[in-house]
């Protein structure tokens, strides 16, 4: 993939919820980097911590700890002024366009509030947010004549198009599409992602893609970040990654997705066991309970990041070869 300028790169970001268990680590000490343009996608079981990253990226939810870096300035601790200011160009479309909009406005008023709240327009200026309104939906694919009607007149692929809307009102560059299709039938998934796509192209956006389904990963990706229990356990071109997966995790994850011919044969890998508990996860690598390749030092030590293709990383013992020499 051609190497472009940075627009966000993440630090040591961390969220952990206090609970009356303990505390809780969603997100445990992640680090990558996103280039303008490009679409990163983060695959994982439910509760790997996906969407609390995507979250914690725009200040959503607080960090505990870490830094975000959006183009060259660290955001995390930024006053609540500059934070507002900084929406114009951050936002995010959520995964249940139902539960995202606000039930009592129509579909123009929901994508007028944020030109409103950001004073790009007054509200008392009919004609300059009416002609937004229709920018905005004939940008998005929506018909006109809905403009006036509420979300529960809708179906989900027309309300997930206004959250989209609502979301590149305000011009931004970089969004985190939270499980965007998730909720919607599968034809209308493939219309919304044909969509993301365009818009991507069209308005030179940058995306973090969270989903759980690696086939709709891999349409939209450019890079691919497998999290398991907090943690990024591989980074890589998808291409890379779907064709040569290096981590057990990934491995059995790409093992489980349906191939669409019927004489194809694939080697399921079966996981033993469920995802530890993100109160008490394990020592050394958290993935290292369920592995099926799993050595004396994966259960006291987390593993380091090995470069194993060019941008292509792992976090696994299995690629430090002095390591490997030592368990013979």
């Amino acid at each position: 993939m051609e190497k472009h300028e940075e627009l966000l790169r993440i630090k040591h970001l961390k969220k952990y919820f206090p609970t009356p268990n303990g505390l809780l680590y969603a997100v445990d000490d992640v680090n990558f980097s996103i280039s303008k343009g490009e679409t990163l996608g983060v695959v994982g079981e439910s509760g790997c911590g996906k969407s609390t990253l995507g979250r914690c990226i725009l200040r959503l939810i607080e960090p505990t700890d870490g830094e975000v870096i959006y183009q060259g300035e660290n955001i995390v601790g930024c006053s609540k002024e500059k934070m507002k200011e900084l929406r114009k160009e951050l936002q995010i479309i959520f995964q249940d366009p139902y539960e995202s909009l606000n039930p009592r406005m129509t579909v123009s008023q929901a994508i007028q509030a944020p030109l409103i709240i950001q004073k790009i327009y007054k509200a008392s200026d009919r004609v300059g947010l009416e002609k937004k309104t229709h920018e905005m939906m004939d940008l998005v694919g929506l018909a006109r004549r809905v403009a006036n009607s509420y979300p529960h007149e809708l179906d989900g692929g027309r309300r997930q198009r206004i959250g989209i809307a609502r979301a590149l009102a305000l011009n931004p560059k970089f969004i985190v599409c939270d499980e965007p299709v998730s909720a919607l039938d599968v034809s209308i998934q493939a219309q919304v992602l044909n969509l993301l796509n365009e818009l991507k192209h069209d308005l030179d956006l940058t995306y973090i893609f969270v989903a759980h389904d690696l086939s709709v990963v891999e349409y939209i990706s450019d890079r691919v970040g497998v999290m398991y229990l907090g943690n990024f356990v591989e980074v890589g071109e998808k291409e890379k990654i779907y064709s040569n997966p290096m981590h057990p995790y990934t491995q059995a994850l790409l093992s489980a997705v349906p191939v669409p011919d019927p004489t194809a044969k694939r080697e399921r890998i079966l996981l033993e066991g469920s995802i530890p508990s993100a109160h008490k996860p394990p020592t050394g690598c958290k993935f290292h309970t369920r592995c099926p390749k799993c050595m004396e030092c994966c259960k006291t030590q987390a593993p380091e990041r090995y470069e194993v293709d060019d941008g292509h990383y792992v976090y696994c013992h299995l690629y430090d070869k002095e390591r490997r020499e030592q368990q013979k």
